[in-house]
């Protein structure tokens, strides 16, 4: 269970680290990457981000092989 607890503190810290770089600005291109959709009329709209959810994809699965790799 030691070793869980280790993940679950490194996850959170982060979720803080990821979380305060969104808050003061840093993430501001995120969604707005060429690939992300964007459709509109008067009264609707739809968003469609493939190019960030596949950024998002890559970045979690390198992070998971990354830290299953730590706790072999």
């Amino acid at each position: 269970m030691k070793d869980f607890g280790d993940l679950l503190i490194l996850l959170g810290a982060v979720a803080i680290v990821v979380g305060l770089v969104a808050r003061f600005g840093g993430l501001s291109w995120f969604g707005h990457l060429p690939g992300d959709l964007r459709f509109g009329g008067d009264n609707w709209s739809v968003f469609i981000p493939i190019t960030s959810m596949i950024i998002v994809s890559v970045v979690l699965t390198v992070v998971v092989n990354l830290v299953a790799r730590l706790f072999r």
